[in-house]
Formats: structure tokens, C-alpha cells, sequence
């Protein structure tokens, strides 16, 4: 077996050099296939790093001036344990390896989780990290490496339970700014049905070149120069240099390591609310802008209406819905209202009439400074709020950082976490509320980016629910933050053009599970919508729970130990690799 997959692999791999090819990634494991039942079972084929296998590549990236990542089971010489690994060797020979960190269901059958952290390579043709896999279900692996400089991640994997390109691929490259080199195997091994697709992704996530299924190899070409612009595509704001490290630091704790319904009402603190099936609704509108009475009227429509047709108990408003957004400080100044102002107050009426709690946010003005606030807000006034932490170009005309951290609220629906529409850009921010509980995060928003990706059909013979045909929503953001933290997500966007810009709708309730077909959520497009879901906060068995959005068993398998660069202050980055590369693009390769 071993001697067939590495004839195969090495024969593409020589191809792929032979045409240009000045980086190449295999899949995960690729000398040896995945399915091992026991350290027994793959003790034949285990072998040290550098070693053999690494000795092979390396001849032929001597020979063709090439960097090469290759997938292998490794065995430490010292200790004996097994590792799910990558070898990276380049033309000089062994430059370095990585071993998977976050281990999928069938690695503790042989391997050790990883612990060589997350390292990034200098090369002549950029920054080189190396993940592998289940590592990119969590946003720390790769921002751990893209905060040490990678340009691009070489991503060996053996994805299964949807089509590839998968969503989460893609955005780990748009809110890190990397290109990725994403090595996929495709077909059958012992039942396993594995997805294929393997691409090359570009920095703002959009597929740049793909290969649905069968053998062979997919080339692209890398921009060191574009990796390290790091911003995003309107008003010049930044994926890494606008983070907020010190607000972050739930990052680092591992709140779900023990029963939640345990850990949270520890001390008589505060005890998860019970949950219950409720319907929430989210309204996708351009506000009037600066006409403040006749925007609440439209809310308040709009709220009698989804309590009458759907039977809504949380509506998610868009950020700055009383409003619209503001051109100038003066603008805002004149807006701003305290808590207890008529805005509020107009609120609370709206929400105490159609019996539900309700979300958006407003310039609220506090010792003299202006914040966009979300507000929480119930029949009986304001449960919470949260003041916008993350101020895009548009916010830091009038507003100030919020200074409130990423609070939670129980009401019957669940917990409740805030974040408001830029927030969004950073995985931190979600992390943070669900880490605390979060049921459902809402999410007030007027953003013109990122608009959802479409995906091709594949051809592979996935089970059924698995979708295969073509989708025009592959990718959507807020689908990824929901899944990717085991929590809802209410995301109302602004839409339509106002004042220069171009806000792009695409609202939506998305599920806490991303492998969960077919999905249980709804989406609006670019017009005026409103969309409502009956969602499931509930846990019948609290201190075993059965219901992701409760068990999110994705936060109990996270690897915090690895993550403190992460919180880390701007100042206090870990150093960088930033060497010059010798070759400003390079053409990249999968097989």
C-alpha cells in the first residue's frame, strides 16, 4: 500500500515541479492512507522526520529548485509516539515539520496530539504555515500563524461530510489575509467517503483554481505582495493590525471542558437559562437615514407583523436601524441619545406591544462620547447592551471603542450574545460570546462585505442529505461563525445604497452545526426581506447535553494551550518572519 500511494504521489509531485511549480502540498497522510484502527495496525508504515520519505522529496525539490509538503505517519525516535504530520523540505533539504494539533475522531485510535505549536517558515518565496485538517475547524490555528506571518498556509487534509472547497477553508484565508494551498484526497477508504476539491484560495477567500475529484494536480500563482496588505476590500480596515487582543481572553479559557450547565452556575453564578424551541426573525431594510420617527414606525410594522404571521419572540434589527448611517461626527453628536432617551423609550413601547425582545443598536452618548451600541430590549425596557468594539472606517468618524467586552443576557429564548456588524470580520469576537454561553449571538449590521460564494456541483458520490448539485450560497460568513462556535446566529444587514455605500443584504439564521443537511436556516438576498426561524435552545438532559447549541462540542475539543498569541497586545506580537522572498510569486501546486 505504502509503496503504491508513494509512487503515485512522487510521480505527480515530479510532474507538477517539471511544469514551474515552486511550491507543492500533498494531501494529509498521503504516503499512507487514513483509516488505521490502532497503533498496531500502522506501526509497518510510521517512520522519524527527517527521514526516508522526507529524503525523497527532498531530491527532487534539490533538483527542481521547488518547496515541497508532504503527509506522513511520524514516529518520534525518543519516545515512541505516533504523530499525524507534515514534512516541509525545500532545495537545500529538511527545512522543517508540523504535527497536527486538533485531532478528528480517529487519530486518538494511534497519535499523540501534536505539540509543536503552529510554526511558520521563512523560504525564499515567502512565509510558509502548515496546518493539517481538523486544525481549521478552529480560527486560532491558522490567525496564531498568520500573527507570526505566514503568507501562506499549506493545508494537507482528508476532508469528508460536505463538498469541497469546504466553507471553512475559506474563511480562515479571508479573515487572516493568506493564500492556501489546500491538499485534499478524494474517494473511498474503508466506507469513508472523502471530499475532494482541493484548490489553491485567495487571500480574500475566493476560489482561485480547484479540482473537484480524481488524481491530479491544480496550479495557481501567489502574490507575496497582496498576502501582506492584510485588509479588507472597503475603507482600508485591517484583518490583523484593528484587533483587539486584550478583549479577547476567553480565547485562552476552556469553558466547556466540563459539563456547561456545571460550570456555569459554579458558585451560584449564572446558570444557563433553560431554553426552549422559540422563534427568532430577522428584518433586512435600508433605514431612512437621519429620520428617526419614521424609521420606528417601520419597526414597529415590522415587528407586529412577525408576531402576527410567525409568531416571532426575537427580531434582529440591522445596526443603526432609527437612523441609518452618519457622514460626519456632527451627524452622529446630533443622534446621540443616552439609555434612558426617546429612542429607547420608542423601543421598548414596539417591543412591549408585539411581546418580544428585540436587537439594533444606536449612537448612545456616555461622559461625553458617542459609542454604537446594540441594545438588548424587552417589554419590560433594556435587558443589556454592548458597545461596538471593532469600529470600521465608517464608525471611526464619530464613535469610540466600546469599553463593556463581549457580554451575554438570558431571556427565555436562550443566551444571548451581541456583537454589531464589523465585529464580525474577527472570529474572536464570536468566540468570545459562545465561549461564555452564547445560544444565539445576534448580529446588527450595515456592511457592504463579504457577499456569499457560489460553489460548483461535484461530482462526488456523497451521502444523501449532502447537497452535491451547484450552490450560490457555498460560502456565507455568518453560516461559518454559527457552525464554527456551535451557536445560532441572527445576522441582519443593512441593503441598498445609502450615502456611498453599497450594503449588500444577505441576512440570515443560521444553525449551530455546519455538517448538520440539510440546513436548517434562512437566508435573504439582496433586497428588502424578513426571514424568521424556529430554532431549538433546549437541553432535556442539562448536565449531558444532547443539543449542540448547548453540548458545543467543538469548544470542548479546542486546544488552548497553543492559543496565547492570540491575546498577545499589537505591541507584543510574537516576532515575525518576515524575511524578503527572492521570488515574488511563485506557482503552487496540490495533488
Amino acid at each position: 500500500m505504502k509503496e503504491k500511494n508513494e509512487a503515485a504521489q512522487l510521480k505527480l509531485t515530479i510532474e507538477a515541479a517539471r511544469s514551474g511549480a515552486k511550491l507543492i502540498v500533498l494531501p494529509e497522510m498521503n504516503q499512507v492512507g487514513y483509516c488505521f484502527t490502532s497503533r498496531e495496525e500502522i506501526s509497518p508504515y510510521v517512520e522519524p522526520v527527517p527521514g526516508p520519505t522526507t529524503e525523497r522529496y527532498a531530491e527532487v525539490a534539490r533538483r527542481h529548485e521547488a518547496h515541497i509538503v508532504v503527509g506522513l505517519a511520524e514516529v518520534d525516535s525518543e519516545t515512541k509516539n505516533y504523530y499525524n504530520s507534515q514534512a516541509l523540505v525545500g532545495p537545500d533539504g529538511f527545512i522543517g515539520k508540523y504535527r497536527k494539533t486538533h485531532s478528528y475522531i480517529s487519530e486518538p485510535r494511534w497519535a499523540k496530539d501534536g505539540n509543536l505549536g503552529f510554526p511558520v517558515f521563512s523560504t525564499e518565496i515567502g512565509n510558509l504555515g502548515m496546518l493539517i485538517c481538523m486544525d481549521y475547524h478552529f480560527f486560532e490555528s491558522s490567525r496564531v500563524s498568520s500573527l507570526k506571518g505566514a503568507d501562506v498556509m499549506c493545508f494537507s487534509t482528508n476532508w469528508l461530510d460536505e463538498r469541497g472547497p469546504a466553507p471553512v477553508w475559506m474563511t480562515r484565508s479571508f479573515e487572516n489575509g493568506i493564500y492556501a494551498v489546500c491538499a485534499d484526497r478524494w474517494g473511498l477508504e474503508r466506507g469513508i467517503q472523502f471530499t475532494g476539491g482541493s484548490c489553491i484560495l485567495n487571500p480574500d477567500g475566493s476560489i482561485q483554481s480547484r479540482r473537484d475529484a480524481g488524481d491530479g494536480i491544480v496550479y495557481g500563482e501567489i502574490d507575496i505582495d497582496r498576502a501582506r496588505e492584510k485588509e479588507f476590500p472597503v475603507g482600508g480596515d485591517g484583518k490583523l493590525k484593528d484587533r483587539l487582543p486584550e478583549e479577547y481572553m476567553r480565547v485562552t479559557q476552556s469553558t466547556y471542558l466540563w459539563s456547561p450547565q456545571k460550570f456555569f452556575a459554579l458558585y451560584g453564578d449564572r446558570r444557563l437559562p433553560e431554553g426552549k424551541k422559540s422563534v427568532v426573525t430577522v428584518a433586512q431594510i435600508l433605514p431612512h437615514r437621519l429620520a428617526v420617527d419614521k424609521n420606528v414606525q417601520r419597526i414597529s410594522e415590522i415587528a407586529e407583523k412577525a408576531k402576527a404571521t410567525a409568531g416571532c419572540e426575537l427580531l434582529v434589527l440591522p445596526e443603526l436601524a432609527t437612523t441609518g448611517v452618519f457622514t460626519s461626527k456632527a451627524e452622529a453628536d446630533n443622534a446621540a441619545e443616552s439609555l434612558d432617551g426617546a429612542t429607547i423609550k420608542a423601543i421598548t413601547s414596539i417591543a412591549k406591544r408585539s411581546d418580544l425582545f428585540l436587537v439594533t443598536s444606536f449612537v448612545e452618548r456616555a461622559a461625553n462620547r458617542l459609542y454604537n451600541t446594540a441594545v438588548l430590549v424587552g417589554k419590560k425596557g433594556v435587558v443589556g447592551k454592548y458597545r461596538k468594539i471593532h469600529l470600521n472606517y465608517r464608525d471611526r468618524v464619530w464613535a469610540t471603542p466600546g469599553n463593556l467586552g463581549f457580554p451575554t443576557f438570558d431571556i427565555p429564548v436562550g443566551r444571548i450574545g451581541l456583537a454589531v456588524g464589523h465585529d464580525s470580520m474577527f472570529p474572536e469576537s464570536f468566540r468570545c460570546l459562545s465561549a461564555d454561553g452564547a445560544d444565539v449571538i445576534c448580529v446588527p449590521s450595515a456592511l457592504e462585505y463579504p457577499l456569499p460564494i457560489a460553489g460548483e456541483k461535484t461530482s462526488i458520490p456523497h451521502p444523501r442529505p449532502i447537497p452535491r448539485r451547484a450552490d450560490p450560497i457555498h460560502w456565507h460568513l455568518w453560516r461559518v461563525r454559527a457552525g464554527e462556535n456551535c451557536t445560532y446566529v441572527a445576522f441582519a444587514n443593512q441593503c441598498g445604497t445609502e450615502s456611498g455605500s453599497n450594503f449588500f443584504g444577505y441576512s440570515g439564521i443560521f444553525q449551530p452545526d455546519l455538517f448538520a443537511f440539510p440546513r436548517k436556516e434562512t437566508v435573504s438576498g439582496s433586497a428588502e426581506d424578513v426571514r424568521s426561524l424556529t430554532i431549538d435552545t433546549s437541553s432535556p438532559e442539562p448536565d449531558s447535553p444532547s443539543n449542540q447549541v448547548r453540548a458545543k462540542y467543538l469548544l470542548r475539543m479546542r486546544q488552548p494551550y497553543w492559543y496565547d498569541p492570540v491575546v498577545i497586545p499589537q505591541g507584543r506580537r510574537p516576532s515575525q518572519a518576515l524575511a524578503e522572498p527572492r521570488v515574488r510569486s511563485a506557482l503552487t501546486v496540490t495533488g
